[in-house]
């Protein structure tokens, strides 16, 4: 459970998104407290109009003046609730907006690591429903509740103005709703807050599910997935019910005691009118101000649940919002006089943030020169997707440093660094977007439009990528979300294309061969030696084709690298080398095409 934060601390942060609009927003809260002004001048009229003209030897053209000013007041209420509207909605839907395109950018700036300890659909329900929810609370719950209170305490006051024995009446219901009115406040936020967190794991559910619908079919396991979500399911519609039985029994209590005041006070009213102490038309006024005042009281228990979501629709935004960027530039970066692209290693360490005392990576020293291709190999299990992972800086080292050409990775900007290097990794992702869009995506954008195009076309020629060229719409054709409608080696290909447009001096290389034959492989490797020359290369290798291609190899051994050397060096001098080549697999694997062949057999049975 989240710590809970006191209601007007939460609310209060709200403040610097609201400033540039507040203007707009007191204009609406004038609006609509002119309108229950308005709505309370009415019973005024009433016994204005009982007391003087409803009477023998009244006039009856009191009665068309009478109803001629409630039709005019009527008018008016409506004309201001309408202002009220048309001040707050359109400044509650900007603030709505900047809000989110500041947690969708804090979002893109926080490290690899905070996005491993967060699920996609938490993310997105604070992205899309809780935003949503404040744009409606800012735009109405924030200003009613107040004009509700408001209309309360004046409604209250006229009442006193006209009987104070009834007044006092009313006012002894107010005592027991005050009280439980804290008790909710408590309960209701608790389970409020657990109901939008549990929201949130559901959307995490789905959309694990729509990515991995090929997996949950494959391997028949989509009526295990389904018990699974409906378990959460019902999990959050119990939430729901305890959501809606706190607030039926407040909607109970601030319902029924004003109702039960006001026919005591009737009795009491008819006993004062009768003893001459109250005008009939005082006692018409009263219960007609009464009447106006019942709905917002009614309405409070709503008004007060929206505000006690909204609080924690800000908590669980802010919860993001003020989570730190660990790997930020320099306030003054360097970078090297002349980029050659030397990659060294300097007894670098690693280890998770929640396994500081388990480091994977230890005492890493290797040094790669410019446009040499170093590979990586080693276990399941030894590190290597870690280190490679150190370069662009998704992770901070620990211990020790990383350097291009002298200069820590640390003093680079995290921009400028990110032009400097380039990433392919082995689970490849594609954006819902053209094939152009994608391979594009790391191409300098200060890059003519010609000077695009044909980066665009040399790196789908080295990532032997031609088939783009056959698609329906050509480099034009929307792939579709994560590129599933490609098999895994045409996946692969783009995204090294990707990699290989971005025009690098260092380029890192999670295995993104994997699921290529060996003469494809072969092809690639022959382009990337021309086209990249200059550009200095780190592949993690998982089959003897693309360690034999490399200048030079790395052994890693148990989160160390043990052994540095050519490929026949090593298979002559190191049997954990030896032992390691005689485990890659020969052969490529495009687990697509497994899967799609699974599936076959599952129908077929």
């Amino acid at each position: 459970m989240a710590k809970q934060t006191p209601f007007f601390s939460s609310i209060s942060r709200l403040y610097p998104h609201v400033r540039p609009i507040l203007p707009r927003l007191v204009l609406g809260l004038l609006c609509a407290l002119l309108a229950s002004v308005v709505a309370l001048t009415i019973p005024q009229v009433l016994r204005v109009l009982v007391n003087e003209s409803l009477r023998p030897g009244g006039s009856t053209d009191a009665v068309w003046i009478a109803s001629l000013v409630i039709l005019g007041l009527g008018f008016a209420e409506a004309g201001l609730v309408a202002l009220r509207r048309q001040f707050v909605i359109n400044p509650a839907t900007t603030v709505e907006t900047r809000m989110r395109v500041s947690l969708y950018g804090h979002l893109q700036d926080l490290t690899v690591s905070f996005h491993d300890r967060w699920g996609s659909g938490q993310l997105l329900s604070r992205a899309m429903t809780d935003l949503n929810f404040l744009r409606r609370w800012m735009a109405f719950g924030a200003i009613m509740l107040v004009v509700t209170t408001l209309t309360v305490v004046i409604g209250v006051v006229v009442m006193f103005s006209m009987s104070w024995q009834l007044a006092l009446i009313f006012l002894a219901a107010a005592a027991p709703i005050m009280i439980y009115g804290f008790r909710f406040r408590t309960r209701y936020s608790k389970v409020a807050r657990r109901s939008q967190d549990q929201a949130g794991d559901l959307a995490t559910t789905v959309e694990e599910s729509v990515h991995g619908i090929r997996v949950l079919k494959a391997f028949g396991r989509s009526r295990e997935a389904l018990e699974h979500f409906n378990e959460q399911a019902e999990e959050l519609r119990q939430t729901e019910i305890a959501k809606a039985r706190h607030l039926a029994v407040f909607s109970l209590v601030v319902t029924l005691l004003p109702e039960l005041a006001l026919g005591a006070g009737l009795v009491v009213g008819l006993l004062l009118a009768s003893t001459g102490e109250l005008s009939i038309g005082a006692l018409v006024a009263f219960f007609a101000t009464a009447a106006v005042i019942a709905a917002p009281v009614e309405f409070c228990g709503m008004l007060l649940a929206m505000a006690l979501t909204a609080k924690t629709a800000i908590d669980r935004h802010f919860e993001v919002m003020d989570s730190v960027n660990t790997i930020t530039s320099p306030e003054h970066p360097r970078r090297p006089a002349e980029l050659q692209g030397a990659l060294s290693f300097r007894n670098a360490a690693f280890a998770f943030e929640d396994a500081v005392d388990k480091p994977i990576l230890k005492d890493i020293s290797l040094d790669i020169r410019p446009g040499e291709t170093m590979a990586l190999v080693g276990i399941t299990g030894s590190g290597k997707s870690a280190l490679l992972q150190l370069v662009p800086r998704l992770y901070d080292v620990t211990a020790g440093a990383i350097t291009i050409d002298g200069v820590d990775l640390r003093e680079f900007s995290v921009e400028e660094l990110r032009t400097v290097v380039a990433v392919a990794f082995e689970d490849t992702t594609l954006f819902s977007s053209s094939v152009r869009d994608n391979v594009l995506l790391g191409a300098p954008d200060t890059s003519s439009q010609a000077h695009r195009e044909e980066a665009l076309e040399e790196a789908l020629d080295v990532a032997q990528a031609h088939f783009a060229y056959s698609l329906p719409d050509g480099l034009d054709t929307l792939i579709g979300e994560e590129g599933l409608s490609l098999s895994g080696g045409q996946r692969q290909r783009l995204a090294l294309a990707r990699a290989i447009a971005a025009r690098p001096k260092v380029l890192v290389l999670d295995d993104p061969l994997s699921a290529l034959d060996v003469n494809t492989e072969e092809l690639v490797e022959h382009r990337l030696r021309e086209v990249l020359a200059d550009t200095t290369t780190l592949i993690v290798a998982h089959r003897p084709s693309t360690v034999a291609l490399a200048d030079r190899v790395a052994l890693l051994e148990d989160g160390r690298i043990t052994a540095v050397g050519s490929h026949v060096e090593l298979l002559a001098h190191n049997s954990h080398y030896r032992y390691v080549i005689a485990s890659l697999d020969p052969g490529p694997r495009d687990l697509d095409s497994e899967l799609s062949d699974l599936e076959a057999e599952e129908v077929s049975r």
